[in-house]
């Protein structure tokens, strides 16, 4: 379902720009904001984004990228430094140093600004009156996510007043039943075994299949009947695509990524990275 939306987005944003006569000359872009931004500097802006290169592999020009993969979080971002740096009131000479160098500068541990984020109605695990909260954005069939569930529940029982975290689905297009397995916790939240079934696909992520995740409902204690006529519908179908859709516009770039008090984390989910980042709150 992921592609399909995906699909119509780049389809919408091809025909806006096809209509302005192609990406070269196009002076609306996807989500690439130039609200207030006077004509020179906006012109110093779109000359950058359609002459420098996306670096997230497609060998696209960064509008280009931006017409063709509207999802593409790489693009999205450099895009987003390009008008912050045109809005400055710097020459598109000086925009293409600063964005070199930004591309070659290694990010901070977590992003200086914060992200809002939606997180009335998501599973939560820990304290759900703890002071900071981690944010995960996640697909049950990756591994680095798999091992990364391990490090939290130890980051959570090192503190376990003072963490919660927050799960999202992210389920990548390169994963054949992260979609399903998805809307299986989700369905499973439903009957109040998120966190069970969780685990359950994490601990087997190697070999999901509906088969399985049938018998897994049942060894949680699930209504299964209930359960496979929620997987049957897709019935929360919506809300996985919704969630993909906060972590686009949030700049998820693949998984796990995960937002301390709405910070990104830069690095691998590990105790021994964030712990220190709990502890100087």
């Amino acid at each position: 379902m992921r592609n399909s939306r995906l699909v119509a987005i780049g389809l919408g944003s091809i025909a806006l720009c096809l209509a302005q006569g192609g990406w070269q000359t196009a002076t609306v872009l996807p989500a690439v904001d130039f609200t207030g931004m006077s004509a020179p500097t906006k012109h110093a802006a779109l000359e950058v984004l359609r002459s420098e290169s996306c670096n997230c592999g497609c060998g696209n020009k960064l509008a280009e990228c931006r017409v063709n993969d509207s999802a593409c979080g790489v693009s999205r971002r450099l895009a987003q430094f390009v008008v912050r740096e045109a809005s400055a009131g710097k020459s598109a000479t000086s925009i293409r140093e600063a964005l070199i160098k930004y591309e070659n500068t290694p990010p901070p541990l977590v992003d200086e600004q914060a992200t809002k984020l939606q997180t009335v109605g998501d599973p939560v695990r820990g304290n759900a009156g703890a002071k900071i909260t981690i944010v995960e954005f996640s697909d049950f069939q990756c591994p680095f996510c798999a091992e990364a569930a391990g490090e939290v529940k130890q980051l959570l029982a090192r503190y376990p007043d003072q963490v919660k975290l927050v799960f999202k689905q992210f389920p990548l297009d390169s994963h054949a039943m992260a979609e399903t397995a998805a809307e299986a916790a989700l369905a499973a939240q439903e009957q109040g075994k998120f966190w069970e079934m969780h685990d359950k696909l994490y601990a087997n992520f190697r070999s999901l299949s509906i088969g399985r995740i049938l018998v897994w409902a049942k060894e949680i204690g699930l209504d299964v009947p209930r359960f496979k006529a929620d997987l049957d519908s897709h019935k929360y179908a919506a809300r996985v695509a919704s969630e993909e859709k906060q972590g686009e516009v949030a700049g998820v770039e693949g998984t796990p990524t995960f937002f301390i008090d709405g910070h990104r984390l830069n690095a691998a989910f590990d105790v021994q990275t964030v712990a220190p980042l709990i502890a100087r709150k």
